[in-house]
């Protein structure tokens, strides 16, 4: 059994998505066995309507599911406002390095495939659960006209709400929170991603573009350092103001 201390201090509810009922009541298992609720789906066309009902903090997805594959349910999960937020780790038999690319480049929080260490999965949802939920130090974080609600993984751009996927939020937070700072391409495959050395991928890139369309606009304040990485720099703007969470 993982110790507890393994994962982050709350139980959290977590969405299985998996036809082969082996692999998903041994992951159930494990996850009950660590105090977590889990939810298990068999089925492509039950997920989005099953996410919306139980707004899981995560979900394990496979790719080759009944019904409607994984990828197709990845991109409806991302297209609902309802869903769009919620961390997905895809777990598959599609062990080629192209296939996790496109996995990951599709905006997907980790990738795993089979056959896998429930270990190694359950540290992954350790990291992805200490990452999304660490943002309660401070509230809020303002910037010219965005304002970053921490607490609740929200953006306000022009005091209206902007739907971003938990890895898009962790971005721009980490983009944020150094003013005019450049940041490197591996700094921030590591503060965002968790990579570790030099990694050959266009994830950074593809959610940088994601990011930049979603602000429209004020997607101009994303600035693109050539051989470095990238920088947030609203013009003419002091220091940025943060509010201390009460």
């Amino acid at each position: 059994m993982i110790p507890s201390a393994a994962f982050a201090e709350d139980m959290s509810k977590i969405m299985i998505v998996e036809d082969e009922a082996d692999i998903a009541e041994m992951i159930s298992m494990h996850l009950t066995r660590e105090g977590h609720e889990n939810i298990t789906v068999g089925n492509g066309l039950q997920v989005v309507p099953a996410a919306i009902e139980q707004q899981p903090d995560i979900i394990i997805l496979d790719l080759m599911l009944p019904g409607i594959d994984g990828l197709n349910v990845f991109k409806r999960l991302r297209a609902d406002t309802r869903t769009a937020s919620i961390p997905v780790i895809i777990l598959t038999a599609k062990s080629q390095v192209t296939d996790k690319i496109a996995g990951l480049e599709s905006g997907a929080d980790d990738y795993l495939t089979k056959p896998f260490s429930p270990r190694e999965l359950f540290l992954r949802i350790s990291a992805i659960l200490r990452r999304t939920k660490k943002v309660v130090l401070i509230s809020e974080m303002r910037r010219g006209p965005f304002s970053l609600d921490r607490r609740n993984l929200k953006l306000f751009l022009h005091g209206q709400p902007l739907d971003l996927t938990t890895t898009e939020f962790k971005l721009l937070t980490t983009l944020m929170e150094n003013d005019d700072a450049v940041h490197t391409r591996a700094d921030l495959l590591r503060e965002v991603w968790g990579y570790n050395g030099d990694v050959a991928t266009r994830t950074l890139d593809t959610h940088v573009k994601r990011l930049r369309e979603k602000l429209g606009e004020e997607g101009k304040c994303i600035i693109t350092v050539r051989g470095t990485g990238f920088q947030f720099k609203i013009d003419g703007e002091a220091a940025p103001v943060e509010t201390s969470a009460p």
